[in-house]
């Protein structure tokens, strides 16, 4: 077997089988991403507010070219160098490393906030979801499962240095956060309508943020809705109830950590 066929066999390694929901791998990775976090936490809380911005900042990048890795892997090897945009990086999971790494070149503090708070709300939120039931997470290829678990792992990681730079701010609002995520779901649903009329093949299209006007969401619960209801429907309930949730986070955040908030 030449050198290029072992390469190829390596990073396209597979598991014996694709890991379970809540097996060994899957809780091993909820421990460690806890564990990780939980240390990181304590190691920056006292740092100035200058510092974890730049630390917030340098976290997006790196999770930006982790995208760029994950990008070429896929194309490479899960693909088989055929266009699939299926892994097209604007899922609602994917803000939170354009948000890290675009905060710390907004000179207003507000639209600092709006960032921050998507990291501490939205980001949170969905990656919590994404980690306790990463159904699109858990694959056969085990460099894909890994990167899955370190980039939502570094999710958290940024939604805590934004709850400490929050910390140490006032007048901290909810609904410009509100404006920010509709303005990237509505990005999204053209991403997905644009790539459906191109290309018309639902296994290669997008599916950005669950919400594509071409198929019934593919996330339980919300695809029987999106069969009895209609897809928009269904698009208009799902992303209001992220709203909701999201929202929910704010208030405890601001009930425990937050000074004054409006």
């Amino acid at each position: 077997m030449c050198r290029k066929m072992i390469y190829t066999e390596y990073m396209g390694t597979l598991f014996q089988k694709t890991p379970e929901l809540f097996g060994i791998f899957h809780i091993s990775a909820l421990i460690i991403t806890i564990l990780g976090n939980t240390v990181l936490f304590h190691a920056l809380k006292d740092k100035k507010e200058a510092f974890l911005l730049k630390f917030l900042h340098s976290t997006g990048l790196f999770m930006i070219l982790m995208e760029v890795f994950k990008q070429w892997y896929c194309f490479e090897y899960v693909f088989q160098k055929q266009l699939n945009l299926w892994f097209f990086p604007w899922q609602l999971c994917s803000m939170a490393m354009y948000c890290a790494f675009f905060v710390s070149y907004l000179k207003d503090e507000r639209r600092q906030n709006a960032l921050l708070v998507f990291l501490s709300t939205f980001s949170l939120f969905s990656d919590i979801i994404a980690l306790f039931l990463p159904y699109d997470m858990l694959r056969p290829q085990i460099v894909l499962t890994v990167h899955s678990f370190l980039y939502h792992g570094l999710i958290i990681s940024c939604a805590l240095i934004a709850i400490l730079i929050l910390k140490k701010r006032k007048d901290i609002r909810f609904l410009p956060t509100v404006y920010l995520f509709l303005f990237m779901a509505l990005i999204a649903f053209a991403i997905n309508g644009i790539s459906h009329a191109l290309l018309n093949d639902i296994y290669i299209e997008p599916n950005m943020f669950y919400i594509t006007p071409a198929y019934p969401t593919t996330q339980p619960v919300f695809h029987d809705i999106a069969i009895k209801y209609g897809i928009f429907t269904e698009i208009i309930l799902y992303l209001s109830l992220i709203i909701l949730a999201s929202y929910l986070f704010f208030i405890i955040e601001r009930r425990f950590l937050f000074e004054k908030v409006r």
